[in-house]
C-alpha cells in the first residue's frame, strides 16, 4: 500500500538496491534493454471519485522529499522537473490537470523528466479476442490491472501495454515511443513506484511486480497475488467526542464564511440583466460560464488585441466547445435598441459567417461569444512573411466564401445587414482555411425597402467608400466598396494604402488601375505565387475589385451580381474611360472626399488603422 486515506500524501516503493542500465563495454554507453510487469489497483473509499494516480519510476535517488504531493505524483515540485532529474515514469493518472496537457482524466502516459507527457493515451487495451479493438479501462475502478513496461535498447523502443488481471499479454502496445534512454539513464538507477492523494481518500495498491534487465520480465504468480482490500465504513474517531463541545462554535463560524463567499462569489460573477433578454434566453452566457472557460481570462489564453477589445480561447466545460470570447467596453446606460440589435445579429446563419453564439453584460463590460476560428485572420496570411503562403486556389475560396456572406446580409436575411468594416482582418479562416466574415461590433440593420439612416462615419481607412465620408450614409454600396479593396489586397498582397520603395504613399486602387492602362496588370498579382495561379481567374477579380470600387456608388456592381461573376468565372465588362483615366484620387476629390483627410490623416503615413469615431453603443 504506497497511499492511504491521508490527505495529500506522498508513498514510494523502490528496489533498495540500484541497477546498471548502463552497458558500458562498447565505446559509448548504451541503454540496457529491460522489461517490468505489474499489477496495480487504485481504490477510492467514495466510488468514483479519487485522487491522482500512480507511476512506475526509474530515477537516480529514492530521495523525494522535496517533491509534492497531489497532481506531482510525489515525483515533482511547481518546477515540474528539469533535464538535470533524469527521471523516466509511467504514470497512471485519474485527474485531468491542464497546467501538464493531460488529455483527459483516465490516461496512461510516458513521462521524462517532467510530467508532460511525451506521449500520453486514453486508459484501455487492445483486444485481441476482439479484433484488436481499444477497450477501455477505468484506472479507479477498485479492480486490479496488469501493466508491461518494456524497453528495446537496440530498437531504442518504449512501449507500456495494460489489461486486466489474468489476461494474456495484448499483441499490441498501448503507448509505443521512439527513444534513446543512453543519455538519460545514470549509472546506476532506482527502479519502484511513487503515488500521491489530494483531497479525496484514495489508497494506492501494488500487488505484485517482476523486473528484468537484458531480457522479458517473468511472469506472475496470480494465485500468490493478495486480494484488495474492500473498503467499509470508516471507524468513528475519537477525536470526535473531545470535538463535539466545539461543533457549535465552529457551526457558527462556516455560516459566516459560506455567507461571505456567497457574497463574494455573487460579487465577482454579477452580470447586468434586463427583463427583456429573457426572450432571448438561447444566446445569453453566464460570466461564470465564461470566467472558467477562458481560465479567468488569462493572457495565455489571449489571441489578440484590436481597437474594440481583446479576444481570449475559451473552450465551454459543459460542451467543450471552442470559443472566442471578445471584451469590450460598455456603458451600461445604453438603450434596449443597441442589444437588441447584437441579439439580432446572432440569428444571422451562414457558413461563411463567423457564428455570434451569444452574450453577456456585466457593469461596464459587454462580452460576445463566437466560434473559435483555429488558423486566425486572413490579414496575417497575407502580411506576415512569416506566415505560409496561400495558394491562388485558396485565395479564390476565400473570397467566394465573403462575398456569398455579404449576398446573405444584403440580400437574403430578413433584414439589411450593412457590415460597415469588410478588410482583410476580419476575414477569419476555420481548420479547412474556409474565409468566414466576422466582426459584426459596426453592423447597422434596417429593413428591405427603407432608407438607411445617416450615422457617424465608422471603418477602417482604405475601405472607407467616399461618398460615406460626404454623407455619413453607410449602404450596402460602402460594403462594396470595401469588398473591392479587399479583392485587390489578397490579390496584390498588399495593404489598401502602402509606401512604395521611395517611400511615398500609395493608393492600392491607383496602381492597379495604372497597371491595368498600361497593359501590365498580371504585374501586380503577389510575387509569392506568380506562376502559380489560374491567370482569367486572377484578372477577373482584379477587374471586379476596381468595379467594386469605383468612387461612384451607381457603377458598382451589387453582390449579388459579383457572385455571379465569380461563380460563372466569365469575363468582367471593361471598366469606364473615366475611371481609367483619373483613377480614384481624382474621382474621390470630385465626389466630396476632403483631401484633407486623404492626405494628413495619420493612418495614412503607417497602412490602414481602424476610425473609432462609433455609433449605436459599439
Amino acid at each position: 500500500m504506497l497511499t492511504n486515506t491521508t490527505e495529500m500524501q506522498k508513498g514510494h516503493a523502490f528496489h533498495p538496491t540500484p541497477l546498471h542500465f548502463l552497458n558500458k563495454s562498447a565505446a559509448t554507453a548504451t541503454a540496457r534493454s529491460f522489461s517490468s510487469s505489474f499489477v496495480f489497483a487504485i481504490v477510492p473509499t467514495r466510488e468514483g471519485l479519487s485522487d491522482h494516480g500512480i507511476a512506475f519510476v526509474v530515477s537516480p535517488t529514492m530521495n523525494f522529499s522535496k517533491a509534492n504531493a497531489g497532481q506531482y505524483l510525489g515525483l515533482f515540485n511547481a518546477t515540474n522537473g528539469t533535464a538535470n532529474d533524469r527521471i523516466l515514469a509511467v504514470e497512471l493518472d485519474i485527474i485531468m490537470n491542464p497546467e501538464f496537457h493531460d488529455i483527459n482524466s483516465n490516461h496512461v502516459g510516458i513521462d521524462i523528466n517532467s510530467l508532460i507527457s511525451e506521449q500520453a493515451q486514453p486508459a484501455g487495451y487492445y483486444d485481441d479476442a476482439a479484433g484488436g479493438a481499444l477497450q477501455e479501462l477505468k484506472l479507479n475502478s477498485r479492480r486490479p490491472m496488469q501493466v508491461w513496461v518494456d524497453y528495446d535498447g537496440k530498437a531504442k523502443q518504449l512501449n507500456v501495454t495494460l489489461s486486466p488481471v489474468k489476461m494474456s499479454k495484448p499483441k499490441r502496445p498501448l503507448l509505443s515511443a521512439t527513444v534513446d534512454l543512453s543519455s538519460f539513464m545514470a549509472d546506476p538507477m532506482y527502479v519502484g513506484f511513487s503515488s500521491a492523494t489530494g483531497i479525496e481518500s484514495t489508497y494506492h495498491y501494488v500487488l505484485g511486480w517482476s523486473f528484468n534487465l537484458d531480457g522479458p520480465a517473468p511472469p506472475l504468480d496470480f494465485s500468490k497475488l493478495p486480494v484488495v482490500p474492500r473498503v467499509g465504513p470508516k471507524p468513528r474517531s475519537k477525536l470526535l467526542d473531545i470535538l463535539l463541545p466545539l461543533a457549535a462554535a465552529l457551526l457558527v463560524a462556516a455560516a459566516l464564511a459560506a455567507v461571505f463567499f456567497f457574497l463574494w462569489r455573487k460579487r465577482r460573477y454579477a452580470e447586468v440583466r434586463e427583463d427583456w433578454e429573457d426572450d432571448f434566453d438561447p444566446h445569453l452566457f453566464s460570466y461564470k460560464d465564461l470566467f472558467h472557460a477562458t481560465d479567468g481570462f488569462k493572457d495565455r489564453n489571449l489571441l489578440g488585441v484590436g481597437g474594440f477589445g481583446r479576444v481570449y480561447k475559451g473552450q465551454l466545460p459543459a460542451s467543450n466547445l471552442e470559443i472566442a470570447v471578445k471584451k469590450v467596453s460598455h456603458d451600461s446606460r445604453q438603450g434596449v435598441k443597441e442589444f437588441a440589435e447584437v441579439v439580432s445579429i446572432g440569428c444571422l446563419r451562414h457558413r461563411n459567417l463567423v457564428q455570434l453564439l451569444g452574450y453577456c453584460r456585466r457593469k461596464g463590460e459587454l462580452l460576445l461569444v463566437y466560434d473559435y476560428m483555429a488558423n486566425g485572420s486572413l490579414d496575417k496570411y497575407l502580411h506576415d512573411q512569416h506566415m505560409p503562403t496561400l495558394s491562388w486556389h485558396t485565395r479564390y475560396q476565400i473570397i467566394s466564401g465573403v462575398a456569398a456572406s455579404l449576398v446573405y446580409l444584403h440580400e437574403d436575411w430578413e433584414q439589411v445587414v450593412i457590415h460597415r468594416d469588410v478588410k482583410a482582418s476580419n476575414v477569419l479562416l476555420d481548420g479547412e482555411m474556409n474565409g468566414r466574415l466576422g466582426d459584426f461590433g459596426l453592423a447597422r440593420l434596417y429593413d428591405h425597402g427603407t432608407d438607411p439612416q445617416t450615422t457617424h462615419v465608422v471603418g477602417t481607412m482604405g475601405y472607407l467608400a467616399p461618398e460615406l465620408v460626404r454623407t455619413g450614409k453607410a449602404t450596402p454600396f460602402t460594403d462594396v466598396f470595401a469588398f473591392g479593396v479587399f479583392l485587390l489586397e489578397v490579390v496584390c498582397g498588399r495593404r489598401p494604402i502602402y509606401r512604395d520603395d521611395c517611400d511615398s504613399r500609395v493608393m492600392l486602387v491607383d496602381w492597379v488601375i495604372e497597371h491595368h492602362h498600361n497593359g501590365s496588370i498580371l504585374d501586380v498579382v503577389d510575387p509569392r505565387i506568380v506562376g502559380n495561379f489560374e491567370t482569367e481567374e486572377v484578372i477577373l477579380v482584379l477587374k471586379l475589385g476596381l468595379m467594386c470600387a469605383h468612387p461612384l456608388p451607381n457603377e458598382r456592381p451589387s453582390m449579388r451580381t459579383v457572385m455571379q461573376y465569380l461563380d460563372s468565372r466569365e469575363p468582367v465588362p471593361d471598366l469606364s474611360p473615366s475611371y481609367m483615366s483619373y483613377g480614384t484620387m481624382t474621382l474621390m476629390q470630385n465626389e466630396g472626399f476632403d483631401s484633407y483627410v486623404i492626405s494628413s490623416h495619420p493612418s495614412m503615413t503607417n497602412g490602414v488603422s481602424s476610425m473609432t469615431v462609433l455609433s449605436g453603443g459599439r
